[in-house]
């Protein structure tokens, strides 16, 4: 199958942009900063968010709950994308913006509202998901619209440089929502904070749903969209013509498979899932991580611009392709390198006194519990529940059926008990003794229960967070260009949208969850790298074989 390429190219002179057209970039991008900071807010804050409304299951369990709700938001984008994307190619970018932005911010401002669990049971989490769902689909309308919206108004020959812009914003959104979360922490103090002070960030959403619509009533329509409408070449049934005819269905699968899904997790990987590697596996305190992973996006963050000028110049599609094979590649040095030198108690004690469960395969379980129901009382079980609960890295050997799991812990044998069928108070008494002898014999062996800040190397972990930050302006920079030049304008909201949601929403909105699953389930703590790994490769290969370069591509057709 040759590169996918029905659309011919042509030069034309280059312009510099209006005062008026400047505005407009300006103001879409500034709007898609204040809808990423309410979306990623979440996402910063899910391991509170878990204890407030995820309570009554194991905490391995109500920490995967937490990401699964802040996956829930990603995994309807796509459905918004089919909607706003439709609306956007009927009736105009300005209007569209409008709307998502209003359900974006009130979605958001609720939860800052919302009771948690000890108050209202389980609504409280089924209300939460709910205005996860909404942000999702307001989110889906967006990013197509914004990024076809400054494509639109951009000269020809920069539009990389000018839609990397709208590419900075969904960083400086989580940038944004780090920053506005230390400053919380810091003032009110952890304790105060982690009570009710995280509620604030998402009050404030209030104030920037105020400011955004403001700032979206000031933009005109798009020049391209108001001269197809005025020549009557608009679509009238943009769903149709994307998805329902092969010739512009196979750019869209194209574009999904070997282009937005290896985007998508190399980003995931190198923000949310570093951060929620530093926290959860490393134990580096929460204040910390977030000052480091901000560090890392504001030293990185301007590569988004150097990468997609850079596109205009050598094209898109190489850069893009570039930082997908790099991070495949160098994931695995990466991430050991970052728990050498954020946690090195961990990494020593791995290497001087490996952690190795001893048991029946058919007594472990998955550990993790969708409804909160499921009762780990089997020797494996148990000692997998401390184990994952402290994020120790273990290997997994198999025992005769039937034995009563043993953890190895370098030289000494610590013993399972099985807790099947025992009576609740003898299983209590049981298991806080298996569960503080298993502790303290992990201490003895060097595991700390969290990093110890004095032996934390922060300019190395802070280079190599930059470097994972680096990756994903690579890949992210010039993909806006790239998928706005895919597709005729008739058009192109609804194309360009879904398989960047597709993309970003279900590829990479799921790899936390589902990186860390594969983390709990192996023992491994680098595991689930694989995912991401796995998927940059796929892209690569779909993307340097069937796509084609656009940077000089007319964007006017219809």
């Amino acid at each position: 199958m040759p590169a996918i390429d029905n659309i011919t190219t042509r030069s034309t002179p280059h312009h510099g942009l209006s005062k008026e057209e400047r505005k407009v970039i300006f103001a879409s991008s500034l709007g898609t900063v204040f809808e990423w900071y309410d979306f990623y807010l979440y996402g910063s804050l899910a391991a509170i968010i878990a204890k407030h409304f995820f309570a009554g299951v194991n905490e391995t369990t109500s920490f995967i709950f937490a990401l699964l709700a802040f996956a829930a938001g990603f995994a309807v984008r796509p459905f918004g994308a089919i909607v706003f994307g439709r609306l956007g190619d009927m009736i105009g970018r300005k209007h569209t913006f409008l709307i998502t932005i209003v359900i974006m911010g009130i979605s958001t401002a609720i939860v800052g509202f919302l009771p948690g669990y000890a108050t209202i049971g389980v609504a409280a989490p089924i209300i939460l998901i709910t205005l996860r769902l909404l942000q999702g689909l307001a989110l889906g309308g967006e990013y197509g619209g914004a990024a076809t919206y400054v494509a639109e108004h951009a000269p020809k020959g920069k539009r990389g440089y000018f839609t990397s812009w709208i590419q900075t914003t969904a960083t400086l959104g989580l940038f944004m929502s780090l920053l506005v979360i230390l400053a919380c922490r810091t003032i009110l103090g952890t304790e105060a904070f982690e009570a009710w002070g995280w509620r604030i960030p998402f009050l404030l959403s209030i104030l920037l749903l105020i400011v955004s619509v403001y700032i979206r009533l000031q933009l005109s329509e798009s020049p391209v969209f108001l001269k197809m409408k005025a020549e009557g070449k608009s679509s009238k049934a943009p769903l149709t013509e994307s998805f329902a005819r092969w010739d512009n269905l196979k750019i869209v699968i194209m574009a999904l498979l070997g282009g937005t899904a290896g985007q998508a997790v190399v980003w995931y990987t190198g923000q949310f899932y570093a951060l929620f590697f530093l926290l959860q596996t490393l134990k580096i305190d929460p204040q910390t991580a977030n000052l480091l992973i901000a560090g890392s996006l504001l030293i990185g963050t301007p590569f988004f611009v150097i990468f997609g000028s850079l596109s205009d110049r050598i094209g898109r599609k190489g850069i893009i392709m570039a930082g997908c094979i790099l991070a495949a590649l160098t994931y695995f040095p990466i991430f050991q390198a970052l728990t050498q030198y954020g946690n090195p108690d961990v990494f020593a004690a791995q290497a001087k006194n490996p952690v190795t469960v001893i048991a029946d395969p058919d007594q472990c379980s998955f550990q993790f519990d969708p409804v909160g129901k499921a009762k780990f009382t089997s020797s494996c079980d148990l000692a997998k529940t401390v184990l994952a609960k402290r994020a120790i890295p273990y290997e997994n050997v198999k025992a005769e059926p039937g034995t009563v799991a043993q953890v190895r812990i370098g030289d000494k044998v610590i013993e399972s008990f099985e807790g099947t069928g025992m009576p609740a108070a003898d299983f209590k008494v049981r298991n806080d003794a298996f569960v503080a002898t298993l502790g303290s014999s992990l201490k003895e062996a060097g595991y700390p229960e969290k990093a110890d800040p004095a032996k934390t190397n922060y300019p190395m972990v802070l280079l190599l967070l930059t470097i994972l930050v680096i990756y994903v302006t690579m890949v992210y920079g010039p993909i806006a260009a790239w998928l706005v030049e895919l597709f005729p304008a008739r058009i192109r909201y609804t194309s360009m949208s879904l398989p960047y949601h597709i993309g970003n929403g279900w590829f990479g909105g799921f790899l936390p969850t589902v990186a860390f699953a594969m983390v709990a389930a192996t023992g491994d703590i680098y595991y689930g790298l694989w995912y991401p790994i796995i998927i940059a490769v796929m892209t690569a290969i779909l993307g340097i074989f069937f796509l084609p370069e656009t940077k000089d591509r007319d964007i006017h057709h219809t």
